[in-house]
């Protein structure tokens, strides 16, 4: 059995706050169960009205369906939050998906292979 997953987490860069969510593996429903109503807690506590976000898919494989549906809910309901998204990847469907990805959030959603690179544009005005 492999395994997978998300971590949730709020990082400090130089006195900046971000989001920081990592997945591994192959999401499910399940792990969708768990991250939804912490993510959306976050959100509602959340004085900050764009918030930026870095989304670490390096280990990250895909989706099965149910949770990709899920994946676009959060995205509908909440994009409207995000002033940015970076998208920190090594496989070309994930540049795809941070393309695709940005349609469903008000602000900027791209994607990166270099850590440093990503922080520095989510810390950039």
């Amino acid at each position: 059995m492999k395994s997978h997953g998300i971590s949730v987490g709020l990082h400090r860069y130089e006195g900046e706050f971000f989001i920081v969510l990592k997945a591994f593996g192959v999401l499910t429903h399940d792990d969708y169960k768990v991250l939804t109503p912490m993510l959306e807690s976050f959100l509602a506590q959340s004085d900050a009205p764009n918030i930026r976000m870095l989304f670490d898919a390096r280990e990250f494989e895909g989706w099965e369906l149910h949770a990709a549906w899920d994946d676009f809910k959060i995205g509908l309901k909440h994009g409207s939050q995000f002033e940015r998204i970076a998208l920190l990847g090594s496989k070309a469907w994930q540049k795809w998906a941070s393309k695709i990805g940005s349609w469903f959030i008000s602000g900027e959603m791209r994607y990166f292979e270099s850590e440093s690179e990503a922080i520095a544009w989510l810390k950039s005005d």
